[in-house]
């Protein structure tokens, strides 16, 4: 089992990371506390609604990612099972350092007879995948809206990129093939296919549509234009996941992706209500986080109960 790291300099680095974006982000609030209140509640209960139900969508898209990878490494879960893993392993991410999602991921599987090392290869090629859709998303919807964050985020573009042409199964299994040697781990059995991973890309593309129509319900509803800034909220999106995730000072990107996010929607909101969505969008992710790991448990311990007998 393991056990609870210890302090390592690079994790207390990232946690006063941390902590500096929560005061940074406490004086922004507080310095602009009056016109953030009165956009608060300027919006309407059917928005935090609407916002909530899309990243719920966005969730499940996201399980279905990790489900069709681990499809084409040769363990195909049913979709009960497929959420059941990933949806308490996300759960993972609010605890101290990086690694205990994966590791919840790889325990859970195992109880679905899932190999662990095929755990551990599905959460990383989902994390590559994930990142290479971010940025391909960002690049096909932000240069119609916002040329400028193309340009100052161009190595997000270039990074993300070159890891979606990484994907490919020409370059990635022989990538994987050389990490389980150097690893001393037995290779996957089943070599990737362009079929199996486009899948997933698939996927991956719906979950950032998702999770822009998130932010954009909550953008619309203070304001922005509906065209343009839907446009903006998926690659905007999409684009300040990118940044934060890759910030591995941060941890789960805390702070990068929040102000990323405020930065690229000033063109269709003030910065008062763009702090009010990144606000807003930072919690409802995390409630669809707790949304979605009680509904799994919820079916779980329905399927569990014993049907009452009738007497006859």
């Amino acid at each position: 089992m393991p056990t609870i790291a210890r302090l390592t300099p690079r994790r207390a680095l990232g946690w006063l990371f941390v902590v500096a974006a929560v005061a940074l982000g406490g004086y922004a609030l507080a310095a602009e506390w009056q016109a953030v209140r009165a956009d608060l509640g300027r919006l309407h209960p059917l928005a935090y609604l609407a916002s909530l139900a899309a990243v719920v969508v966005a969730l499940a898209a996201s399980m279905l990612v990790w489900r069709s990878l681990l499809a084409a490494l040769g363990s195909p879960l049913p979709v009960g099972p497929a959420a059941r893993i990933v949806f308490l392993a996300n759960l993972g991410k609010y605890l101290p350092g990086s690694v205990w999602p994966m590791i919840a991921q790889m325990e859970l599987g195992h109880t679905y007879q899932v190999p662990r090392r095929r755990s551990a290869a599905a959460f990383v090629l989902y994390s590559l995948l994930t990142l290479g859709s971010g940025a391909f998303a960002a690049l096909v919807t932000l240069p119609w809206v916002a040329a400028g964050a193309s340009y100052e985020y161009r190595w997000v573009f270039l990074l993300g990129l070159l890891l979606l042409a990484g994907l490919h199964p020409r370059v990635l299994n022989p990538a994987l093939g050389l990490l389980f040697r150097l690893t001393r781990r037995p290779a996957p059995e089943c070599p990737l296919t362009l079929r199996g991973v486009g899948a997933a890309f698939g996927w991956a593309l719906l979950t950032w549509l998702a999770y822009g129509v998130h932010a954009w319900v909550l953008a619309a509803g203070l304001g922005a234009p509906y065209g343009q800034a839907f446009l903006l909220c998926v690659g905007g999106f999409a684009l300040a996941w990118c940044a934060g995730f890759l910030a591995v000072v941060a941890p789960a990107g805390a702070g990068v992706r929040d102000w990323a996010l405020v930065a690229l929607l000033l063109p269709v909101l003030d910065r008062p209500a763009a702090l009010v969505v990144a606000l807003l969008s930072r919690l409802l992710m995390s409630v669809g986080d707790l949304v979605v790991a009680g509904l799994v448990l919820w079916a779980g311990a329905r399927r569990r109960r014993p049907t009452p007998v009738r007497a006859g």
